[in-house]
């Protein structure tokens, strides 16, 4: 394994991580953790994306479809993670 395909997977494990990690914010809209919610919420998002990188199934990691969860954690949350993550692929065909 090279490095660049190492520190795919160490970021991938961290979001799968998160996930579990913040699972008890899901649907939460307590203005006190917010942060915490839209947090989970983008975890989850990607989690099955982050499973797919660290299991060597590239097949189920659709960009599209990545980015189309994030942006339904900006239309539930107000946020504009959405075009960021697009913006970073932007050049990326899939």
């Amino acid at each position: 394994m090279d490095s660049k395909d190492a520190q795919l997977k160490v970021m991938a494990q961290a979001v799968y991580e998160l996930r579990g990690l913040l699972s008890g914010y899901l649907g939460n809209r307590n203005p006190e953790t917010l942060c915490e919610s839209v947090s989970a919420h983008l975890a989850y998002a990607l989690h099955n994306e982050a499973l797919a990188i660290n299991e060597d199934r590239p097949e189920d990691f659709n960009l599209d479809d990545a980015i189309n969860k994030i942006k339904c954690v900006d239309e539930m949350y107000g946020e504009q993670f959405g075009e960021r993550f697009q913006n970073l692929i932007s050049d990326v065909k899939t």
